[in-house]
């Protein structure tokens, strides 16, 4: 009898120690002082309180109630609500809760990579004008810090804020989200939200949940690995101990170990060859290192450009790069994606000679400066071009690595670990719709993008419960070298892939072909991509069913003769060609598939193409190519047309 009675005692304190304590109520990371709910739909309001309290939620005239579970959980539901605020929401329990200036309007989710990712603040001289005018407190913006679940979805989202649109806080807007915000908040006139989980260099899977992941057997094999902690901190005490071993090596780089250092004003160069700037080290003479070079010049400073504060832009580097001034470091960026601005203060620049000395770091691929980027230094509204030949030496050469290790467990990559972490706590909170900007990560293969963006789209539907809930997406726009021969391409299957996702219903897409550059995966044309997804927006999900919101999308293909003549949706107000130039990037081919480039003519809504070299023609393709810059088919609204190709 004794071991009866104490068993449930047991039992008791066993699941009193695994249930969260909450004394009071305590609110998810979204629900806070200036956040936006969204209009004209049932409010999830959710948290956590002491099992059996009973909270009650007043808003607006509306009021709900819930009562927490043994777990510590409530949730409850208000009333749909127009637009409009700022109001106060105040939640009662054992404690109160006031919540102030809340906005209620359309909540936009926000997610991808580094595309979706970059901040105004990264593209703050394209956009300066438009930062320093930012005075939009209806627009409101919160940022999710990168975190990762391997084990589930997780309960909350980490810690963030909910900021508006100023000149300050506006910086660290997705310049993306932003420019679609301000149009559709001047547009209608409502407060917008937009909600930010985005993490560069991120695959789709890492986006999506394990149901959804059911029919991609690499990607349960690996959610079931990664479940193992026993694995993965293996794998990374591994990664760890091989890169505390390379710490531990003496530093070899001899610009930096000798006696002199080789940025020192006292260094005396010796044995340093000619190098132009911008350029890749690989294509001037030096074959496959990976290691240090370090680039030298000196410049005749004017004496106006002299005792004042300066910046320096030195265009973007590959990878790593530390920049020394007169014997002084004043920049260093570790690695190669941001371009490089660098501030001097006054006392850095000095009439006559200067001496500028850059080290670059590469660990693969070609080093160096990257071309057709900004090079020159500024000062009191004088500009000094940096461009032309400078020095080099090697400071050292990495050997191959040798020896296991490997490079640990990159948890953000890996199937389900940021919808885990960053989706899953988030679908409570009632949004309007979804804005997506992704797919760098997965050109490796296509095939496999064209089945996991729809299914990422029913997945996340699924989740919010909002089985129409409308998904705007980025096709990838141009970008690596202009190939001026017919060619394959992942990146066209990629857009290929976002073409055909419009059979999704209640999609759309913006596409980019013409704001790539071929240096940068992160085009600094943040402007017009969220103009066009907010163009996709009125037309999809704010009723203004007449805008011509899409340049020309393939429609279908007739052979006539030696000819083909190509039909296009979204056609507008008619075809063009955008800058008044014969149709470019028009390829053609027979039945052996082996393309030619075309003629093409506009004749009414379609496109008439032919080749004096395939007599019987039966395949067309269009902008089908990583970068085909100079694609000129648009609709009379200037809107550019989707690639495409007719031999799939």
């Amino acid at each position: 009898m004794k071991l009866i009675k104490v068993f449930p005692r047991f039992l008791l304190l066993f699941v009193l120690l695994q249930t969260p304590a909450f004394a009071q109520i305590t609110l998810p990371s979204l629900i806070q002082d200036g956040m936006v709910l969204q209009r004209d739909a049932r409010l999830n309001v959710w948290g956590w309180a002491s099992p059996g309290e009973k909270i009650n939620i007043t808003f607006n005239g509306k009021r709900a109630s819930a009562t927490t579970a043994a777990d510590g959980k409530w949730r409850a539901t208000l009333p749909a609500t127009k637009a409009g605020g700022p109001y106060t929401m105040v939640l009662k329990g054992k404690n109160t809760v006031t919540l102030k200036d809340v906005l209620v309007g359309d909540v936009w989710f926000c997610s991808g990579q580094s595309n979706m990712v970059h901040q105004l603040s990264l593209h703050n001289i394209t956009y300066a004008e438009d930062i320093a005018n930012a005075n939009y407190p209806q627009i409101r913006h919160f940022w999710i810090p990168t975190t990762t679940n391997l084990q589930g979805p997780a309960r909350d989202l980490p810690a963030g804020t909910w900021k508006t649109a100023n000149p300050k806080d506006v910086n660290e807007f997705s310049a993306v989200a932003y420019f679609f915000a301000r149009k559709v908040h001047l547009q209608y006139r409502i407060p917008i939200g937009l909600i930010n989980a985005s993490v560069g260099g991120t695959p789709i899977e890492a986006w999506m949940s394990e149901n959804s992941l059911q029919d991609f057997p690499d990607a349960i094999t690996a959610i079931n690995r990664n479940r193992d902690t026993s694995y993965v901190n293996g794998l990374n005490r591994k990664a760890f101990a091989a890169a505390a071993s390379n710490r531990q090596k003496p530093e070899q780089d001899k610009g930096v170990t000798g006696s002199v250092k080789w940025f020192d004003t006292a260094y005396v160069p010796k044995g340093w060859q000619n190098i132009n700037v911008p350029g890749y080290w690989e294509d001037q003479g030096i074959r496959d290192l990976n290691g240090s070079v370090w680039y030298r010049r000196e410049i005749e400073v004017p004496a106006a450009m002299a005792g004042v504060p300066a910046k320096v832009h030195l265009g973007r580097i590959v990878d790593a790069d530390f920049l020394y001034i007169n014997g002084k470091q004043v920049g260093h960026t570790s690695y190669q994606y941001p371009q490089r601005r660098y501030s001097l203060p006054a006392s850095v620049l000095k009439p006559g000679k200067n001496v500028l000395v850059v080290r670059v770091l590469n660990t693969g691929g070609k080093g160096g400066f990257i071309p057709d980027k900004p090079y020159f230094i500024e000062a009191n509204g004088q500009t000094l071009d940096l461009k032309g030949t400078w020095q080099y030496k090697v400071g050292e050469v990495y050997q191959p690595a040798t020896g296991g290790g490997g490079g640990g467990l990159n948890a953000q990559n890996q199937p389900t670990a940021l919808y885990n972490a960053m989706v899953a706590p988030a679908v409570n909170y009632a949004v309007k719709g979804v804005l997506w900007y992704q797919g760098e990560s997965n050109a490796g293969n296509p095939a496999a993008y064209k089945k996991l963006l729809p299914a990422l789209i029913n997945d996340w539907r699924g989740k919010w419960q909002q089985s129409n809930l409308p998904f705007l997406y980025v096709q990838l726009p141009n970008f690596m070298d202009v190939n001026y021969l017919p060619s394959e391409s992942n990146w066209a299957l990629m857009r290929e892939a976002a073409l055909e996702t419009l059979a999704v219903p209640n999609t759309a897409m913006a596409v980019t072909i013409d704001l790539g550059e071929w240096n940068d995966i992160h085009p600094d044309n943040k402007k017009d991509v969220g103009l066009r997804l907010a163009l996709a927006a009125q037309k999809l999900v704010y009723g203004e069913k007449n805008l011509v919101a899409s340049g020309p999308l393939y429609q279908s293909a007739q052979v006539e003769g030696d000819k083909i003549r190509i039909s296009f949706t979204n056609t507008g107000s008619g075809l063009v060609a955008i800058d008044d130039e014969e149709l470019t990037w028009f390829a053609i081919a027979g039945e052996d598939k082996k393309f030619v480039w075309a003629k093409a003519r506009i004749e009414g809504d379609k496109v008439v193409v032919w080749s004096e070299e395939v007599p019987l023609p039966k395949y067309v393709r269009y902008a089908w190519a990583d970068n085909p810059f100079g694609a000129n088919l648009y609709n009379k609204e200037q809107l550019p047309a989707s690639p495409f190709r007719t031999d799939k």
